[in-house]
């Protein structure tokens, strides 16, 4: 009697161990079978009673045996269907379709219109040329030629670092240019893109912060009708083949002659009146002739060399690209107002 017992367990052990369910429903079939509440393990062991006493503590290991046999292969058995199904799954996707819904971000205006006077400017040779926005009083004013007596320093109202006079938040990229020219020796052709910071009165056409590309080059024989064309050519490229501009004189510190740009933007409507003031010119930019004092500040030979230098606000690009009327736009983070932009580059 104890040994057909015995036999029986062995036999359901290795019937356990030959089992493959070939579906889900297979597999439920093996559970319930062997581990469900009604399972064929439990007479078994209920069985220990009429074995001899010198055999139950083999037997009783035996039918343990044979359970956690079971619940060995039935998690072996899970887990290779799920892989299978997840196989399955992945083998009838078609990797090369794109994801859907394809959600675009929304780039910032002042980005977009930056990246595009970059873009012009690196096209005829020029460089990027980027540096830190807390900057020390030397590469920004005084390497400008703007000592500390300077009235030109009256024109912008700079943000200084908490306790100090020396270290200050740039109020124009021309730090930059400084920078450059005190490490690189001519020919010197860069363009500096960033972020700059002036204490004014936060309005719908100035703000505490804003956007400047600045441009300098310089070589042997530059002349003020190189960078003439220069500026004609970018006018050409942002504006259109047959934009009109000027140049007027004007004064900056760094610069000698100096000027500021005008493009010709019209007089068709009532926004042109009121953004030209009535002229239908548009300054744009200002410009000028390195001034020998800033290249001899910088270690740079004037009798040797000579060069221009140009800069312009990025946001006041934007608006005109987009008809904005207000800078806080820029600024406000609206997502309302960024999403207009969506797709744009």
């Amino acid at each position: 009697m104890s040994s057909d017992i015995f036999d029986k367990v062995k036999n359901l052990i290795q019937e356990i161990e030959a089992s493959k369910p070939a579906d889900a429903e297979e597999l439920e079939a093996f559970r319930l079978r062997y581990l469900g509440t009604k399972n064929i393990l439990k007479p078994l062991m209920a069985e220990i009673r009429n074995i001899p006493n010198e055999q139950k503590k083999d037997y009783g290991q035996l039918v343990n045996q044979a359970k956690q046999t079971a619940e060995a292969v039935f998690e072996r058995l899970q887990t290779a269907l799920e892989q299978a199904a997840d196989q399955a799954a992945f083998d009838g996707l078609d990797l090369t379709a794109p994801p859907y819904p394809q959600e675009l971000g929304s780039r910032h205006p002042v980005s977009i219109a930056m990246n595009r006077i970059v873009s012009i400017f690196e096209r005829i040779g020029f460089s990027v040329a980027e540096e830190r926005e807390i900057e020390d009083d030397w590469h920004n004013f005084t390497a400008m030629n703007t000592p500390e007596d300077h009235p030109a320093r009256d024109m912008q109202d700079t943000y200084y670092v908490k306790d100090s006079v020396e270290y200050l938040l740039r109020t124009h990229t021309s730090s930059v240019q400084s920078r450059v020219m005190t490490s690189q020796k001519p020919p010197i052709r860069i363009i500096a893109p960033g972020r700059v910071y002036r204490n004014e009165t936060i309005s719908a056409r100035s703000h505490c912060q804003f956007h400047q590309v600045e441009g300098l080059y310089i070589d042997e024989g530059v002349s003020f009708a190189d960078m003439k064309q220069t500026l004609l050519l970018f006018a050409q490229a942002m504006y259109g083949p047959d934009v009109k501009i000027r140049l007027r004189p004007s004064y900056f510190p760094f610069t000698e002659p100096s000027a500021e740009m005008d493009v010709y933007w019209g007089l068709e409507s009532e926004v042109d009146y009121r953004i030209t003031k009535g002229t239908g010119w548009l300054e744009i930019l200002g410009c000028g002739m390195v001034d020998p004092n800033v290249l001899e500040n910088c270690g740079i030979d004037p009798e040797k060399y000579s060069g221009f230098a140009f800069g312009m606000g990025i946001e006041r690009q934007a608006m005109l690209a987009y008809n904005l009327p207000d800078i806080r736009l820029f600024f406000e983070n609206d997502v309302r107002f960024l999403k207009q932009f969506k797709g744009a580059f």
